[in-house]
């Protein structure tokens, strides 16, 4: 590896907690790919281990969290999809109900330095507090959550295992989930492949790669396919439907600006724009090449009024997005329900 946690961290992360890998190899459940800058969370005060992540695991996909244990977090975040919800414009909570946004995909959310569309949750280890809250989505507190556990015939255990005590707090809870979600990290695409030098790429997928590059990395810049930024992309000429992270900044400025997504599994994890308007990626192409809606936080880069795309050049970049679907992270049998 390249980059380090630290010699201390890094041994912790590496010899406490492996799992067998689906080759029967030994395979660590946080570990930073090669290329991969230093994460953003640092699990040296949340060291990953198999009980930990074992009970995170357990929590994800556990409707109790919900206030009538018929949600959980694995119902809008769905492996075989990237973690994102499988064809669902918006999120779906209890009795139903919509949310207004699209449910994110998850995967190296460790290099996140906030989370959210709109970024108003800015630590790993309290974002599930966010969709459990919420009145369309879970609608629980934590107090009932943690009095649910407690009351329940294995999880006492299971925190005991975890971390040396069999009593239930938010902390402890939302440290196994973060240990489970911080270890969905997805690095191993034909991307990914093409880049170590192990595959070759066609002529179709070479010329979406230097169109990537040419007009699209300036936002999702690789490896990580995002560069964690906030931006107006021109969905809308006005933002009173969702005034995006204007919501948590108050500022006028930042009306209209949304989370920049890691592209990475992008095939999968459709329909796209945080309120799911666009469900093919060439819907996303026909977009940026003539559908950009003017305003004043327009992103720069698009003040033009969009990014010229040839028929060709724009199913090239298609056939490159597809080179970014990681086969070995969605079959993981360590992350499956």
């Amino acid at each position: 590896m390249k980059n380090t946690l630290g010699i201390v961290g890094l041994i912790v992360v590496l010899l406490s907690a492996c799992s067998k890998s689906e080759d029967g190899g030994t395979k660590p459940f946080f570990y930073i790919p090669d290329g991969f800058p230093d994460p953003v969370y640092q699990f040296q005060n949340n060291p990953v281990t198999p009980e930990g992540f074992a009970l995170g695991k357990k929590l994800f996909y556990d409707p109790i969290l919900s206030r009538d244990s018929t949600i959980a977090c694995g119902s809008c975040h769905q492996q075989f999809v990237a973690f994102a919800h499988s064809d669902h414009r918006l999120s779906h909570g209890i009795n139903n109900l919509l949310g207004n946004r699209n449910s994110p995909a998850l995967f190296n959310i460790a290099w996140f330095p906030n989370f959210m569309w709109d970024g108003g949750v800015n630590h790993l280890e309290v974002q599930p507090l966010a969709p459990i809250g919420n009145p369309v989505e879970m609608d629980e507190t934590m107090a009932n959550v943690i009095m649910k556990l407690k009351r329940s015939n294995s999880y006492p255990a299971l925190f005991e295992a975890a971390f040396g005590s069999d009593t239930i707090t938010t902390q402890a809870t939302m440290r196994a989930m973060a240990q489970f979600m911080g270890s969905m990290i997805s690095a191993d695409s034909k991307y990914d492949k093409y880049k170590d030098g192990k595959v070759n790429f066609t002529n179709a997928e070479l010329s979406g790669l230097q169109l990537f590059r040419a007009k699209c990395e300036s936002c999702h810049k690789e490896p990580l396919l995002t560069d964690m930024s906030f931006r107006n992309n021109g969905l809308d000429a006005n933002f009173n439907k969702d005034a995006g992270r204007a919501k948590i900044t108050t500022l006028p400025q930042d009306s209209g600006l949304f989370r920049v997504p890691s592209l990475r599994n992008v095939v999968l994890t459709y329909p796209y724009m945080h309120d799911g308007r666009l469900e093919k990626l060439m819907d996303v192409m026909n977009h940026y090449h003539s559908g950009i809606q003017l305003s004043s936080t327009l992103d720069p880069l698009l003040s033009t009024g969009g990014i010229p795309l040839t028929a060709m050049e724009k199913n090239d970049l298609i056939t490159f997005l597809g080179t970014l679907t990681d086969y070995t992270f969605i079959h993981d049998n360590r992350f499956k329900e």
